[in-house]
């Protein structure tokens, strides 16, 4: 039986993947086989020695301490693409509050008093106040071409923008799933120049904190219009609030509140509301759950943050999975292990993705626990363990 811990509500469509009589899920258990997670703070949380795997029911994994995790074997899986059309619906929201003042005019006319015809009067007068402008005609900057970057990019043009877009990371497989009326950046320098409006779907790391700095707004159009539906922190808001008292920005949208710029009239803050819908809730718990348990069964590795995609089709009465440092030698020593043993290799995937290997083996025997304590004394092994 395998035990789950749930950090927070998960989706009972997703969870119901889960086998009865296989699987038991509960929000409490001292030595759980998986923990799912979506945005509980794990960073201060002790961690379980008998944890084999982390499901993220969503997207960004900074809520997990993905390093520790890596150090332990552990693999943390997320569900990329997931949630994609609730933030892209919401994108598109936060383009048009961005272009009406629509926000405005709401809490203006919330605020009038008097009958009908007194109130009839004044929106009439004060109208003029909230003149927006059309998206029509008008440059979209898209910074991340992911599924919710993509699909941000699809959308704007079918309602007449222009669209620039940069991703240094791009695959071709991604590259292939942009509409070709996309315009590549030369950089992001050269996306700021061009764009109108600016929206970000990067996830939050060194290379992305405060991406929007005053010396990144400097070179943006006067009266820009930025979107954040991605991570707090991509924009550095004490610049943001500079650039909307300078005339700079017109307008920022985003879903990450801050005691700065909450309160500001030129900014529409909303309570992380990118990925709150049913669908997406549903979806991303289906994805993870899925993973999580093809990786406890199977010891397959899809959408892992710090691990490798690794497939392999069952061939074999066991089958032995291992994370490793890559480096020289390591999987001759691990198969040594099981030459020693008596057992055959029917066969074997070993890939490798930013210093970390893993490595699937089926055998035409049981395993001994013996062979799987020795190939885990091997320096540099950080996991290893038989399935049946």
């Amino acid at each position: 039986m395998y035990k789950v811990l749930l950090l927070n509500n998960i989706s009972p469509v997703g969870l119901e993947r889960f086998p009865h009589g296989r699987y038991e899920c509960a929000s409490e258990f001292q030595q759980p086989d998986a923990i799912l997670v979506r945005s509980a703070n794990m960073h201060e949380l002790k961690i379980p020695a008998t944890v084999k795997a982390i499901g993220r029911a969503g997207t960004g994994t900074n809520n997990i301490p993905v390093a520790a995790m890596t150090e332990r074997g552990v693999p943390v899986f997320n569900a990329p693409g997931a949630n994609a059309n609730a933030v892209k619906e919401l994108v598109l929201c936060g383009l048009l509050l961005a272009s009406r003042d629509i926000v405005q005019g709401w809490e203006f006319v919330r605020g009038l008093q008097g009958d009908d015809q007194e109130v009839g009067r004044l929106v009439e007068a004060n109208k003029k106040r909230f003149t927006g402008n059309e998206l029509v005609g008008y440059t979209l900057g898209v910074v991340g071409l992911g599924a919710i970057g993509r699909g941000v990019c699809d959308a704007a043009l079918h309602l007449g923008m222009q669209v620039v877009g940069l991703d240094p990371g791009l695959t071709v497989q991604g590259a292939w799933r942009l509409p070709h009326q996309v315009e590549q950046a030369i950089n992001l320098d050269d996306l700021f120049r061009r764009s109108d409006y600016i929206t970000f779907h990067v996830p939050l790391a060194d290379a992305t904190r405060h991406m929007v700095n005053d010396g990144t707004l400097a070179v943006m159009k006067d009266g820009v219009r930025l979107l954040n539906f991605s991570r707090g922190g991509i924009l550095d808001d004490a610049a943001v609030s500079r650039g909307i008292q300078a005339g700079k920005v017109r307008c920022y949208v985003t879903d990450f509140p801050s005691a700065l710029l909450k309160d500001h009239e030129r900014v529409v803050a909303l309570p992380h509301l990118g990925a709150s819908t049913r669908q997406a809730e549903e979806n991303c718990a289906a994805m993870v759950v899925d993973q999580v348990r093809d990786y406890l069964e199977n010891g397959n590795v899809v959408n892992a943050v710090n691990l490798p995609t690794c497939q392999l089709p069952r061939n074999g009465k066991q089958r032995l999975v291992v994370v490793n440092a890559d480096v020289p030698q390591m999987v001759s020593q691990i198969t040594s292990r099981l030459a020693d043993a008596g057992l055959n290799i029917h066969e074997m995937l070993n890939k490798s993705r930013a210093g970390i290997a893993y490595t699937i083996i089926d055998v035409d025997g049981d395993i001994p626990e013996g062979v799987v304590q020795g190939v885990r004394a091997i320096d540099g092994v950080r996991m290893a363990r038989a399935i049946d």
